[in-house]
Parts: C-alpha cells; structure tokens; sequence
C-alpha cells in the first residue's frame, strides 16, 4: 500500500516513515508546502492530511491535485504517532 502524508511535525518525519513501514506500506511525507505536488504525490492507495501543521492552502492545492486520482483521504487533527497508527491499523489492518 502507498501512502502520502502532508502536514506534520519535520522533527518526525522519519518516525512517520518508520511506522508506516513496520505496516508494510511505502510512504511520502511532504512537511512543508511543495511546488510540482501532483508529479511528486503520484497515485497513492491511502492520503493522509494532518490538518493542524498544514496552511488551508496547501490542504486546498493537494486536494486539486488529488481530484483525479482514486485515493481514499484521511482527515487528522493531531500529528502524533498514535494518531497515524490508529490510521493505519483502519486502513492496512
């Protein structure tokens, strides 16, 4: 399963990695605002907004990119590990 993160704390990006990975899932995490966001996000299985780091903006750039791909959107306000689990242990099981 592939799985795109935008928002989050930078310090815990490679944590966000790291736990996605113990599920078998390969995953983007894009921290800050990114020009080119639809060649970079590709077609992910699973996006993951954590909406309290991320400007409206970026939350309303990637949902435009996002609008062609069949991707199922997951909505956080939290950026912490637990909440990415309780995600992951919905989505990948």
């Amino acid at each position: 399963m592939s799985i795109v993160i935008l928002g989050g704390n930078e310090c815990m990006e490679r944590r966000y990695m790291d736990l996605c990975q113990s599920y078998r899932c390969r995953a983007k995490v894009f921290i800050k605002p990114v020009g080119g966001l639809k060649n970079k996000l590709g077609d992910p299985d699973l996006t993951i907004f954590f909406t309290s780091t991320m400007s409206h903006k970026m939350v309303q750039s990637a949902l435009r990119e996002l609008r062609s791909c069949d991707t199922v959107i997951e909505r956080c306000h939290t950026s912490s590990l637990s909440a990415l689990r309780n995600i992951l242990e919905k989505h990948a099981g």
